[in-house]
């Protein structure tokens, strides 16, 4: 999936900058040193390289607007964002501790900072909460990862080496560091804290932790002065010998180049005793363990995404149709709480499959009472080959006898929706399930999902399948889930022009089947933006706007046939009867989604003078399985029609100029861009693209999801048609479908933004692309980011690349 670069919000690829920071180096004041640098470098081409060439001094007030900019676009990035919270009971009262994980990028470091903000929680009474906010927060440097245990009592703080070194692994109570263990490389490596492979996990009596490592670096051959071979292993005190490289190994592609196979591992945090799990067959990479309920026989099992590959690993960072199963295996050397003796089983330890009659299982809860396992499974999208799409979600009733059986019966909860209509439940689209889901009655699961252009919460009782909206039904804004609190929700909530704001929803009223929740404001220190920020954007306003299908043929399924959407965001007020130049916002995937949720890049573009069409084409997440599989072999085509038919939508309502049009797009929204300059010429004043895609011929062989490129332009057959090495005839649909056979025909003053290091898109791709641009004549910039990947996220890749945008956009579109 091209999901990785998107402008706003999507399933699994998350806002865009949703944390920064507010430091900022001076220089980034005054650009003339930048302009010569990375920042403002121009592109001479020529057939055999990539002269860099630094831009001219810019003249005065060129400097001076790129101060104003920056400036402006610091204040935007300076705005922090949760990335998670816990909930504590208090011992003693009825008061809860809330503990919030607060994100923000140093632009200086080149990092995010994460830092820790508590508060005190005390019920005035039934329907009232207060908040009581700590006076500062407390920076957490080189943390990974912090899990609290079950009980609330302990705290996993975990800290990776930054180069090689061993994985150090502390334990904290209430008031002392209890116990702190480095586990060296000959153990394992890196503790995966990914979101995706990433489980860490503590069992009930929290005693011990499961969680997913690289393996141990393999053997490598070493080789004396003179390069006579020394067998692997062999004791070596001479310095005088320099190691080989040994076999390469396949990795997970974009973002995992370089890391080593995920396995599964358990530490006993009295002991810092670790043990790899055994049982588990070498080919599968595991991932978001979790412990099973014990059990009276003080059997204790471990559950477990399994991942396979055949000939290669396939790019999987955004990809869900890569086949995966849960599996149980028996945690090792676990002692009795009775009697504190190991016990060692006779038993078969090797792992067993539990979803063997489903191709796709992840994100394994167990009820509070052990009864039953939940988990996401995203069967649509192995079935079909799309990289993303609508997912099931379904339950195993967890055996009492502790036995295991591969044959157990898999219950669907939520089915699949093929088509949505009316305002109804769209289908399941979830990127995120907490470890803690269930609100106090152990069987009321709170989910994350998207619903047309926004994103909702959701109440599954996971029993019934019934199914609830609990955010408000009669509002465009986007919300996220933090915690539970019994039932009791902490969310946050925004909008593209609405700061996120913490929110507390309780349940007001419930009777024969009539639930209504109830959602109240938290004032908090938190979302804190500068006084011009809040003063540009309350000035904007935001809509969400139906756009009808265009030229709607027999062929189309009915969910094909349904509007899709477009967020539009503008002034609330016109000084003149000119309309503001309109930028169209493309999403990446392209079977992701733009949400309504506020994303600063694009806050900072609107705040420029700029009106803001975010087209959710059809293709996109969260409009019903009909209406996304509508895409795939059609791309180049009806996700450019859609975008064109949207931007003539505006225009008809006055809301437009059709002579002030830009268009920004990332991945397969780079794709739309470029492909939209092409064949529509004389549609876009200004382009800019990061890290597109321009030519599938060149990107098949060179990206980690060559079968993108097959799906997405044979429609599902191209599943069954995926092969290393494509035909002529594979070549040439390639080039057909791809923005280079159009490029006689473009006039756009272009810029491109790219990641040396995108293993998705390679970008040898934009930069064919941008060179022969210019070997037309047509004004192109461009910039790389030489230690970035696909997403270009980076604090300041991500901040000269917004600071790059505007300053194009203001140079063509006013």
């Amino acid at each position: 999936m091209l999901g990785n670069i998107n402008i706003s919000s999507s399933k699994g690829i998350g806002c865009v900058a949703p944390i920064y920071h507010s430091r900022i180096p001076n220089h980034f004041s005054n650009l003339t040193s930048i302009n010569r640098r990375r920042l403002s470098f121009s592109f001479s081409f020529s057939l055999s390289r990539v002269a860099v060439a630094a831009m001219p001094e810019e003249d005065e007030a060129t400097e001076q607007e790129y101060a104003l900019h920056s400036t402006l676009l610091q204040q935007f990035t300076a705005i922090p964002a949760i990335d998670k919270a816990w909930l504590f009971k208090s011992h003693t009262d009825s008061s809860s501790h809330a503990t919030f994980c607060v994100s923000q990028p140093n632009l200086l470091a080149n990092k995010r900072n994460k830092s820790i903000v508590s508060a005190t929680i005390l019920r005035q009474h039934e329907a009232s909460l207060a908040f009581h906010w700590a006076p500062f927060p407390i920076e957490m440097c080189g943390v990974s990862a912090m899990v609290p245990s079950p009980s609330g009592s302990k705290l996993l703080i975990l800290r990776n080496p930054e180069t090689e070194g061993p994985c150090r692994f502390q334990i904290w109570t209430s008031s002392q560091l209890q116990n702190e263990f480095h586990i060296p490389q000959s153990n394992h490596g890196s503790v995966y804290t990914d979101g995706w492979f990433e489980g860490i996990s503590w069992n009930s009596d929290e005693t011990c932790i499961a969680y997913v490592a690289e393996e141990p670096s393999p053997v490598k051959p070493t080789f004396n002065d003179i390069g006579s071979y020394k067998k692997a292993g062999s004791p070596d005190k001479d310095c005088g010998t320099w190691k080989g490289q040994g076999e390469w190994e396949e990795d997970w592609g974009e973002t995992y180049a370089g890391k080593r196979q995920p396995a599964l591992f358990v530490i006993n945090i009295t002991s810092g005793e670790v043990h790899n799990v055994e049982g588990i067959d070498k080919s599968l990479s595991v991932g978001q363990v979790v412990w099973a309920p014990s059990t009276e026989s003080f059997v204790q099992y471990l559950v477990f995404v399994g991942w396979s590959f055949e000939t290669r690993k396939l790019g999987i960072k955004y990809c869900y149709n890569r086949s995966c199963a849960l599996y149980a295996v028996k945690a090792p050397n676990h002692k009795s709480k009775a009697n504190e003796t190991e016990i060692h089983s006779t038993e078969d330890v090797q792992a067993v499959n539990l979803t063997q009659t489903i191709n796709s299982a992840f994100f394994p809860r167990f009820s509070p009472d052990g009864k039953f396992l939940i988990f996401v499974s995203a069967r649509s999208s192995v079935d079909s080959g799309a990289h993303s799409a609508t997912d099931s979600l379904y339950r195993i009733d967890w055996p009492k006898d502790t036995k295991l059986y591969q044959s157990s019966k898999v219950h669907e909860v939520i089915p699949v929706v093929l088509c949505a209509e009316d305002g109804r439940f769209p289908g399941l689209y979830c990127s995120s399930i907490l470890s803690d889901p269930w609100l106090s009655d152990g069987y009321t699961l709170v989910i994350p999902s998207v619903w047309n252009s926004c994103q909702v919460l959701l109440s599954i009782n996971v029993l019934s399948g019934e199914l609830l909206r609990i955010t408000p039904a009669d509002s465009n804004f986007s919300w996220a889930l933090l915690t539970l609190d019994g039932s009791n929700i902490l969310a946050v909530s925004s909008s593209p022009v609405d700061v996120p704001q913490i929110k507390y929803g309780a349940i007001v009223k419930k009777s024969d089947n009539n639930i209504e929740w109830s959602w109240s404001d938290v004032s908090n220190p938190i979302f804190k933006c500068s006084d011009k920020v809040r003063s540009l954007i309350s000035s904007l306003t935001f809509s969400v706007m139906k756009i009808q299908v265009k030229d709607v043929s027999e062929s189309l399924t009915k969910g094909a046939r349904q509007p899709y959407e477009a967020i539009f965001v503008s002034s609330k007020t016109k000084k003149s009867d000119a309309c503001d130049p309109l930028i169209v916002i493309l999403h990446g995937g392209p079977h992701s989604v733009s949400l309504s949720s506020f994303s600063k890049p694009l806050a900072y573009l609107s705040s420029l003078g700029y009106s803001l069409l975010i087209v959710n084409y059809r293709g996109s997440l969260g409009f019903g399985e009909e209406a996304l599989q509508s895409l795939p072999g059609k791309v180049g085509s009806q996700d450019v029609n859609d975008v064109l038919t949207a931007i003539d939508h505006v225009i008809n309502l006055g809301l437009a100029s059709p002579s002030k049009i830009a268009v920004l797009g990332g991945s397969h929204g780079g794709f739309l861009t470029t492909h939209l300059i092409g064949q529509a010429p004389e549609k876009f004043v200004a382009a800019a693209a990061r890290n597109p895609v321009c030519n599938l011929a060149l990107m098949v062989g060179t990206t980690d999801i060559p079968d993108w490129c097959y799906v997405e332009t044979y429609g599902t057959k191209g599943r069954d048609k995926f092969t290393e090495a494509p035909s002529a005839e594979d070549l040439t649909l390639f080039y057909s479908k791809s923005p280079i056979s159009h490029l006689s025909k473009v006039k756009t003053p272009t810029l491109f933004l790219l990641g040396a290091q995108d293993l998705r898109v390679p970008i040898s791709t934009g930069l064919q692309y941008a060179r022969a641009l210019r070997e037309k004549g047509i004004q192109v910039k461009v910039v790389v980011f030489p230690n970035d990947t696909h997403g270009i996220e980076r604090p300041q890749s991500d901040f000269e690349s917004y600071l790059n945008i505007a300053m194009w956009f203001n140079k063509y579109c006013k």
